[in-house]
């Protein structure tokens, strides 16, 4: 949608005045490439959340077009670090794929980034797509999460299976493959605890959820989503880490990126996980969740008055395709 695009690009702004102001700043303040010049654009991209392990990436590919296309003038290499950056950002149509059949969606991750609210817009994004929706309230550690959970669903327009709280997870998620199956849902959006006592809790716990899906929806696609605050940055790719330890993630719901200066969180995370991110969201409204598009980020990201990003790309692909707690501190 046109108003999604003009909200992530409005809500970049500091991420482009964070990362983007300063590669300008390089290419006009150079008027040679050398160590110097890649130095310099290395600090600003690490300094921007890109990431290490992105950034060197990013830096390498610059150097090979550079020498590949015998450019001199610094402010040719514009259009090529853009595609750098794109290349890191891979998201593939095989990536949803797990929408082409009935699904489980586990969604995972700290209390605080926005998960029990990301679920009701998944709720809504994937009903609006003819999809039957049940949700599964599982988390029933937190305070109040299954009444907003219920509210949520309430919004969707979605069924919900919900117990009391304090009640058995597994019990929950029971019950909700058991109504899934007899429902005929398409997509089944379980909620899971965001914090437990320590790892091997959180370990054991995910897996009891894994099972009783495994046992009960044998054929149904599993989908296993971290849900990452944006404003983060460096502390939700150490999130994503921790969780990956723990289960099998399969992608990342980067929520809260209107307004952040660590916008190039989204990024680093793929580079060094290499797991996609699939959901992006910028706002509080159940329409404010929508799919990542890389090219739409980076036009967003790099957005100009004539509204070119300056990369290599013919075609301009349409914008149409397009709470806060700190990372664990587990216990020894």
């Amino acid at each position: 949608m046109a108003g999604f695009f003009n909200r992530l690009k409005e809500g970049l702004s500091k991420t482009r005045d964070n990362i983007v102001g300063g590669i300008e700043s390089v290419f006009s303040g150079h008027d040679k490439i050398d160590d110097d010049f890649y130095e310099e654009l290395e600090e600003i991209l690490i300094m921007g959340d890109v990431g290490v392990h992105a950034t060197g990436e990013i830096i390498d590919k610059l150097k090979e077009d550079v020498r590949t296309n015998h450019i001199r003038d610094p402010k040719e290499c514009r259009a090529f670090l853009i595609d750098g950056i794109k290349e890191q950002m891979k998201v593939t149509e095989e990536d949803y794929e797990f929408l082409s059949k009935p699904s489980v969606v586990m969604v995972i991750g700290v209390n605080g980034v926005g998960k029990t609210t990301t679920i009701g817009k998944l709720a809504s994004i994937y009903k609006a797509q003819g999809k039957k929706i049940l949700i599964a309230a599982a988390d029933t550690f937190r305070a109040a999460a299954t009444e907003q959970l219920e509210e949520w669903a309430k919004r969707a327009g979605v069924d919900i299976i919900s117990a009391k709280e304090g009640a058995d997870p597994g019990s929950v998620l029971f019950d909700a493959t058991n109504a899934a199956r007899s429902r005929k849902a398409d997509v089944l959006l379980c909620d899971t605890a965001g914090r437990l006592h320590n790892k091997k809790n959180l370990m054991n716990e995910l897996e009891k959820l894994s099972r009783i899906v495994d046992r009960n929806l044998p054929d149904y696609k599993r989908e296993n989503l971290i849900v990452l605050d944006g404003t983060t940055g460096q502390n939700a790719l150490v999130q994503a880490k921790e969780f990956s330890e723990v289960a099998d993630l399969s992608g990342i719901v980067l929520t809260k990126m209107d307004g952040t200066a660590k916008g190039g969180i989204a990024i680093a995370i793929q580079s060094e996980l290499n797991i996609p991110v699939k959901y992006i969201g910028v706002g509080e409204k159940i329409t404010d969740l929508q799919e990542f598009d890389p090219d739409a980020f980076v036009k967003a990201l790099f957005d100009t008055e004539d509204g070119d990003d300056g990369s290599n790309d013919d075609v301009d692909k349409s914008d149409e395709n397009m709470q806060n707690d700190s990372y664990f501190n587990w216990p020894d």
